[in-house]
């Protein structure tokens, strides 16, 4: 992501446009699914000296204006990504922890939907585990036939 465009998503959801907001939505965008530590890094070779609760503050901040996602994961630091508004989900490799964007399934639950228990609906998240095809791969096992950016399934075999 350019600056300019940064800039003009920052004033879009009416935050002031400062260097660190910036620096840290162009990185959030540059590489989805890091945790702080490697955005600290990327926003340091943009902007220079930056303090670690600057970027936390940040990153608070452009979550909370909907212009990033926090990704929280059991036994994994947060992670972070530019893509918040579009319902996708993630996969996630059970071996060396890569993280992957996945469309949401048409006939997945959705935000304002009812349900049982009096609860209504406003976030879904979904997470897929299973094995990148790296590990795969050093694990000995057949690639299986499937297209980027979709989950194979066993009801797919039924077909």
């Amino acid at each position: 992501m350019i600056e300019t465009e940064a800039r003009t998503l920052l004033r879009g959801a009416s935050l002031r446009v400062t260097r660190p907001r910036v620096a840290v939505l162009s990185a959030v965008h540059e590489a989805p699914h890091s945790d702080v530590s490697t955005l600290l890094g990327l926003v340091r070779t943009r902007i220079g000296a930056v303090s670690t609760q600057t970027v936390y503050d940040v990153l608070r901040t452009l979550v909370g204006a909907g212009l990033a996602r926090r990704i929280d994961l059991p036994h994994s630091a947060a992670r972070y990504e530019g893509r918040s508004r579009d319902g996708h989900q993630h996969v996630v490799c059970r071996s060396c922890g890569t993280i992957a964007d996945v469309d949401a399934p048409p006939d997945a639950p959705h935000p304002g939907a009812s349900r049982d228990h009096g609860f209504t609906v406003d976030h879904v998240e979904v997470t897929y585990w299973g094995l990148c095809p790296g590990c795969r791969t050093d694990r000995g096992q057949r690639d299986p036939e499937s297209v980027h950016g979709s989950l194979h399934t066993e009801e797919q075999d039924n077909y």
